[in-house]
């Protein structure tokens, strides 16, 4: 298989697994079955929102990122739409990357068949060397595997500021988003590169500056990597701070959309846990992910 993805991706990601149970739900510790039915409960509302979007105006590329533990029906069903679909695969809520099933993961991504399996990692190449160094193996273990299988890879990439950095932008963090964290990004795509960690799309953290996407997707592309691209998240942000995000990167070569959860679908789920109306809550999430789809679309237009 070729290295690389270059059509559009328009993904609704929804693969949140321990932030979504405490911070949303309440769930403290390992749920109940009750408690885990809720959690599917959210996750379906989820996907209706997706599946009315998608039959009110689909758009090429559209799809969604959903975990196997609370969203293994929602997966499979997307899989028979014909959508993407992305899946996790590693454990929810660690600092250090590792897989979700351990020596397993393969009989998972077998057993559901996404288009992508997806790692969410945090990666500092300022921070600790010897974690960097663990990750960088388990990662490229999965990176040789899928390779072997003939399946995509989805790489989040996610630059936590280590204490000393904050020290340097005196405590500010818009200022280390702006100043510090776009060289972090591209140094750490760098060595895993150089660690034989070989994504096909690389979910990248919204950056402000035009140029600054510019030079993460050259390095995306570095050394005949020349189909490898990039994707925005949402980090939770608000949606006019992720639509600028989206606007910024829409139409610089490299970038081909966007993966965005909780600014579509948070305060929808909260309406819906206090209300009950999963009609609503189903319309709402469709909304905010059609709005960010043409903000999307349009931006790589005019550009």
């Amino acid at each position: 298989m070729t290295l690389g993805f270059t059509d559009q991706l328009l993904i609704l990601a929804c693969d949140h697994r321990g932030s979504f149970q405490k911070k949303l739900l309440g769930i403290e510790g390992t749920p109940t079955p009750d408690e885990e039915a809720r959690v599917r409960d959210a996750k379906r509302v989820i996907f209706d929102g997706f599946r009315r979007a998608l039959s009110a105006n689909g758009a090429d590329g559209m799809g969604i990122l959903i975990d196997e533990q609370f969203g293994a029906g929602p997966a499979r069903e997307a899989r028979e739409l014909g959508v993407v679909l992305a899946m996790p695969v590693e454990k929810s809520g660690q600092n250090e990357f590792d897989f979700e099933y351990g020596d397993e993961f393969g009989e998972h991504i077998l057993a559901f068949d996404p288009s992508f399996s997806k790692v969410l990692v945090r990666y500092n190449a300022e921070g600790d060397a010897e974690m960097n160094r663990r990750q960088a193996e388990r990662l490229a273990r999965l990176s040789s595997w899928l390779r072997e299988h003939d399946r995509k890879y989805l790489f989040e990439l996610l630059v936590p500021a280590e204490p000393e950095q904050l020290e340097r932008v005196r405590g500010d963090t818009d200022r280390y988003d702006r100043e510090l964290r776009p060289d972090l990004m591209i140094a750490a795509i760098r060595e895993l590169q150089a660690a034989r960690v070989e994504p096909d799309v690389w979910k990248i953290e919204g950056l402000d500056e035009r140029e600054d996407c510019g030079r993460v997707a050259e390095a995306v592309r570095a050394g005949g990597r020349d189909e490898v691209s990039c994707v925005v998240l949402g980090r939770g942000g608000d949606e006019e701070k992720v639509a600028g995000w989206l606007r910024t990167g829409a139409g610089v070569p490299g970038y081909v959309g966007f993966a965005v959860g909780r600014t579509i679908w948070w305060d929808p789920l909260k309406v819906w846990l206090e209300s009950g109306s999963a009609d609503e809550a189903t319309a709402t999430i469709a909304a905010n992910y059609r709005r960010l789809i043409d903000v999307y679309i349009g931006a790589a237009a005019a550009a």
